[in-house]
């Protein structure tokens, strides 16, 4: 059994130590809001928080995770994700939505580094979040959107 410590909650997960957290998150802790996209690191839309930083939950093994914080899409409370959340919804950012998850939880951990970010500062941290439908310039002004409700 591995101990997971999700959203302020602990889950007690029986995993082998390498499985990717992803599905421990999905599958095993039944949190659904983090996405499977490409399984290789490299969409983002798995995107998780550990210990406040933001990674790629589907190439991350679960024994890694056992004694850190674990922070997904329906964990964000705090005044920065709140503030995302609220931009996102005010922009009317998401098409299809799938990647949504991923480039909110990216950009609160962007927020919370990085308060008041240029231009270069969010294509920097938001690279590497895919998205099919395109929503890369709303996503851009929605960070700066949260940047402004965080004041």
């Amino acid at each position: 059994m591995i101990s997971l410590n999700i959203n302020n909650k602990v889950y007690e997960v029986d995993a082998s130590p390498d499985m990717p957290l992803l599905w421990a998150i999905r599958d095993l802790a039944q949190l659904t809001g983090t996405k499977f996209g490409c399984g290789i690191a490299q969409c983002g839309a798995c995107t998780v928080h550990l210990d406040g930083m933001a990674i790629r939950s589907c190439s991350f093994p679960v024994g890694a995770a056992a004694g850190k914080k674990i922070t997904t899409i329906e964990g964000l409370s705090e005044k920065v994700g709140l503030a995302v959340q609220k931009a996102w919804v005010e922009l009317q950012v998401p098409q299809c939505g799938y990647c949504q998850s991923g480039q909110i939880m990216s950009a609160t951990a962007l927020l919370t580094s990085k308060p008041h970010p240029t231009n270069a500062d969010i294509d920097a941290a938001m690279q590497g979040n895919l998205c099919r439908c395109g929503t890369y310039q709303r996503v851009r002004s929605a960070i700066h959107r949260a940047a402004e409700l965080i004041k």
